[in-house]
């Protein structure tokens, strides 16, 4: 090939790489809704004025981000809203305008109603009036195909914080209801996050929206990125940079002060002199000051792991010798061959958890035991530890993980716990669940063997057990407790696949005749928050009763809580179930892998039992004495349930037919590979 025909090639290969760029600026989710119109009609003539005022009016310097516009009236009447993303450009945002208005008809031909989600506008438009109210539905989930693979309960922890901050800000400090923020994860990653809801919705509507889409994050789990998304916000997280120029706010940096100019001649030896004094009473303060501040701080130090220790004796004490209770660290740290990961089990929210076994000695006679080394660092993990501490030593049920001992010494923290072999009850039953994510990014599932190895009658006595095991906390022990996290992953199943509820570092004890709460500071999973919890931070045995409901359906589908594919709106699983139970179909809510192998009396009753527990109103849901009589005995006569809690409404019907789904899909993502992108930025800013 002559120099001229390399010359080509470069230059086409340079075009070629230009091109995939720019078309690949926008990725677009579409929702092709409501009924069609037809050609050369009066609503297609309207639809084009619509198109081209919102296509004008994002060059409008006074309200190029945001707008509205209706053309027409009567069944001829189109209603529009456009909105760009708070962080982006003025020019991203004519360019994105300028696209979404061009190919919205043909990315949704003949429909009366589109939304359209590109990565830096919103385009709405329908045959109905919708600004300024609450839409909810239908949701789209996009998810990154690639996953966490390390740290992952402590990276939905730190996920969850994040969204719940800048939630906040984007309602409460933010008027254009956007913000976006960063957290730290390890010394490589971060996360990034963005909320959105259009402008049109009050505060109060825009954070029902919001935390209706982060309870629905549970279907990123794993993930290092995702998006959930509405007609009404959007919510989004990734582990690389992916905000606007307009959304990264560094602080000033702090003005020099310049010395002035000196006006006064002086000897030299008189400023060499000075400069001498000078730098010998610095010396010595500053010697004197670091001195004092190393006594104060060794002081304080020693007072608080002094005033730990003693606050953890005071409360072991009142059931049991403390000496029986405490471990020596050395001790454990030989046994678990310094915390190798040879015989590391897992890493938990708060740190790391080990299996150990005392072959010699008194302290256990032989058997293993689990050991969690709580994180040195996390300041949290102090509060957790003593509250995990202090709550399970006093509690003593079959299906509660049992406390054997404690340690803490200097800055160890560690939490002796019976060893649950068959680890924790996710890992069975979320395994052949995510057919749509295995199809459609390749993804492998998870052990086919343990998913089918929970018969129904083992799914059943779970769910039993379980139940047990919370009607002992909210009213069988010492002190009412609410756990306040109770979701598949802390559920642990022994060599008998009896189940225990374990880690209480969230969980509130109640004192007498107490019967609620509430916090400022929301913690838990979401996807299993009841909702007077995740949105107001009040919670009740009630708001166990919810979670416990999930559970529920759960365990008999095999699913995971909105993150699942059954239908073409990617609707939740507690509005999945409802929709079927209403429709006559709730046995389609039972795990295929089943094979028709259960009583259709009992599933029957746990999905109405499950329904029960998720309602939206507080006081319809039943106590856990109620759930644990309904589910002994059949005799029980169970009311109707009410709709659940962050129901979704689809505008379709649920189809129930055979060819249930082959229509158009309402989701379209295009996701290209993404790369991480390291920055520094540690705020959260609205904008």
């Amino acid at each position: 090939m002559g120099v001229f025909g390399l010359l080509f090639l470069a230059f086409s290969s340079t075009l070629l790489l230009l091109f995939n760029l720019s078309t690949a600026q926008y990725r677009v989710a579409k929702l092709c809704l409501g009924g069609n119109y037809t050609t050369n009609s009066t609503y297609e003539a309207n639809l084009s004025i619509l198109l081209t005022s919102m296509s004008n009016n994002s060059t409008n310097p006074n309200n190029a981000r945001f707008f509205t516009s209706t053309v027409g009236s009567n069944s001829d009447g189109i209603y529009g809203l456009f909105q760009c993303r708070g962080d982006c450009t003025s020019e991203s945002c004519k360019k994105c305008a300028k696209t979404a208005t061009e190919e919205v008809t043909s990315r949704c031909p003949f429909k009366k109603e589109t939304v359209l989600y590109y990565d830096e506008c919103l385009l709405h438009y329908s045959d109905k009036p919708f600004v300024s109210n609450l839409h909810l539905d239908p949701t789209v989930h996009m998810v990154n195909d690639a996953c966490i693979t390390a740290n992952v309960n402590q990276f939905t922890r730190t996920l969850s914080a994040l969204m719940e901050g800048i939630v906040a800000r984007a309602v409460f400090n933010s008027s254009n209801l956007f913000a976006v923020g960063e957290t730290y994860f390890t010394s490589s990653v971060n996360i990034y996050g963005l909320v959105q809801c259009t402008q049109d919705l009050s505060p109060y509507d825009c954070r029902r929206c919001l935390y209706s889409s982060i309870f629905q994050l549970s279907c990123c789990d794993t993930r290092q990125g995702g998006r959930v998304v509405n007609p009404s916000c959007i919510i989004r997280f990734e582990i690389y940079n992916f905000f606007g120029p307009e959304a990264i706010i560094s602080a000033p940096a702090p003005p020099q002060i310049t010395a002035p100019p000196n006006t006064n001649t002086t000897n030299p030896r008189q400023t060499n002199s000075s400069k001498r004094v000078v730098i010998i009473v610095v010396s010595t303060v500053t010697t004197v000051i670091l001195i004092a501040t190393v006594a104060i701080s060794y002081s304080l130090r020693r007072r608080k792991i002094d005033g730990d220790v003693t606050q953890m004796r005071n409360g072991v004490d009142e059931i049991s010798n403390v000496e029986s209770l405490q471990f020596n660290f050395g001790t454990i740290r030989e046994a678990t061959d310094n915390f190798s990961d040879a015989n590391k089990l897992g890493q938990g929210g708060f740190g790391s958890v080990y299996k150990l076994k005392f072959t010699q000695g008194r302290l256990l006679d032989g058997r293993e035991i689990a050991v969690k080394r709580l994180s040195r660092n996390s300041d949290q993990g102090v509060t957790e530890f003593k509250n995990e501490a202090l709550l399970v030593v006093k509690l003593q049920h079959r299906n509660l993980v049992k406390l054997l001992g404690f340690c803490l010494e200097e800055d160890e923290k560690l939490l002796i716990y019976e060893f649950v072999p068959n680890a924790s009850l996710d890992h069975f039953i979320f395994g052949l669940a995510r057919n749509f994510l295995i199809n459609y990014f390749s993804l492998s599932s998870l052990d086919p063997i343990k998913c089918t190895y929970l018969d129904w009658e083992r799914r059943y006595q779970i769910i039993g057990g379980i139940a047990r095991g919370l009607l002992y906390l909210h009213e069988d022990s010492r002190h009412r407790i609410v756990h306040r996290d109770l979701k598949a992953g802390n559920i642990l199943l022994d060599a008998k696949m009896i189940p225990k509820i374990a880690d209480f570092g969230m969980a509130r004890l109640f004192v007498m005749d107490q019967t609620e709460d509430s916090t400022n500071r929301i913690v838990g999973t979401y996807g299993y928050m009841a909702p007077e919890y995740a949105m107001h931070g009040q919670f009740s045995v009630k708001s166990d009763v919810f979670s416990f409901g999930v559970l529920i359906l759960e365990i008999i589908s095999g699913q995971k809580n909105n993150c699942f594919f059954q239908s073409e709106h990617a609707e939740n699983l507690l509005s999945y179930a409802w929709k079927h139970r209403e429709g006559g179909t709730a046995l389609k809510l039972i795990e295929p892998a089943l094979k028709e192998q259960y009583s259709r009396t009992d599933a029957m009753r746990c999905i109405h039992i499950g329904l029960l527990c998720v309602q939206e109103d507080i006081a319809l849901r039943p106590t856990m004495a109620a759930v644990v009589s309904m589910l002994n005995s059949n005799s029980v006569t169970l009311p109707l349930p009410s709709t659940p809690a962050f129901f979704v409404n689809s505008r379709e019907p649920l189809s129930t037919g055979d060819n249930a789904g082959h229509t158009d899909q309402p989701l379209q993502p295009f996701l290209p590979d993404q790369s991480i992108n390291e920055v520094s930025v540690t705020e959260i800013y609205p904008r």
